[in-house]
């Protein structure tokens, strides 16, 4: 499997506190978890469209769109002392409008960690885009596979989460990763069913039907977990990119083919209380990896598709 060790450098900061308690905390949260069986699985009832479609993208320029990079040195986002955060920047830099095959795409340059956030808060939508990846890799992830993400119900100020993105819920974007679910910001959480995958990094929890409800939960021991399937085209490729959000749920979908759902989408208040967490900003990431983003439309909707497994 393709998978990024520099994330598992990353958690080890993200995870200070004592390396043998978040050992032991992840054992003893993952020992009831069934083992993966691969399934085969299908949208059904995609709903239709409640409004007019949105645009997000105009082909032309950033408007609509606000900038934040981290650190000049992207080795240091996970590190406890580091240079201060770039900031908030107006002119392009890490992310520019160009023409790839003949029409406009937003074109993500990697080398600094940032976000591009678009200034509208939504809730309840389907949005559809396509990206594909160049090749072009940046330190510190010369080896690893590309790497970039689109952050939903983004919330808060931009940079609260190590100095670079808002408080969010990823739809990871990683080449033989795409569709993992990561809660972005300390105490957030989200639930779906889970399997033990071996062959995957900590915490080793792939979504599939009928696995463990579970959840995973910002800044801890179990912080992410793996798409149902490897959908991905080769780099180089368009993809089409699916995202479903109704309330407190989403459906991850990647070339057609489903790959997460989750629900009780949460953020913790001032009183550490988690809230639904149902609307917000979109933010799309620059992680490492030259990516191009183009034809991005989001339409309202009253629900959410179903999955089942293919009989």
């Amino acid at each position: 499997m393709r998978r990024k060790a520099y994330v598992i450098t990353g958690c080890l900061f993200l995870l200070a506190g004592g390396i043998n308690a978040q050992a032991q905390s992840l054992e003893e949260l993952t020992k009831n978890d069934p083992p993966f069986v691969a399934q085969t699985l299908e949208l059904r009832g995609v709903p239709e469209p409640a409004g007019e479609a949105i645009s997000l993208f105009n082909g032309t320029d950033l408007k609509d769109w606000e900038q934040w990079l981290g650190y000049p040195d992207a080795a240091q986002t996970y590190q406890a002392d580091h240079a201060p955060a770039i900031g908030r920047v107006d002119s392009p830099a890490m992310f520019t409008v160009v023409k790839e095959d003949g029409e406009p795409a937003l074109r993500v340059d990697g080398a600094i960690w940032g976000s591009l956030v678009h200034t509208g808060d939504y809730s309840n939508y389907h949005l559809r885009l396509e990206y594909k990846w160049s090749g072009v890799r940046h330190a510190p992830r010369l080896n690893e596979p590309e790497n970039n993400g689109l952050l939903y119900h983004s919330h808060g100020p931009h940079g609260a989460v190590w100095g670079t993105w808002m408080a969010s819920v990823e739809y990871e974007i990683m080449y033989g990763s795409t569709g993992m679910i990561v809660p972005v910001g300390k105490g957030l959480s989200v639930t779906t069913t889970v399997a033990r995958d071996e062959s995957i990094i900590d915490p080793k929890r792939r979504f599939m039907l009928g696995g463990l409800e579970s959840q995973a939960v910002g800044n801890t021991a179990v912080w992410n977990i793996e798409n149902g399937s490897d959908a991905e085209k080769p780099v180089g490729e368009w993809n089409v990119l699916d995202l479903y959000v109704y309330g407190d749920k989403s459906v991850h979908v990647l070339n057609g083919v489903p790959v997460m759902q989750a629900w009780n989408l949460c953020a913790p208040d001032e009183a550490g209380v988690c809230q639904p967490l149902t609307h917000g900003r979109i933010q799309l990431q620059s992680e490492g990896a030259e990516t191009f983003f183009r034809r991005m439309v989001l339409t309202p909707i009253e629900g959410l598709p179903e999955i089942r497994v293919r009989d």
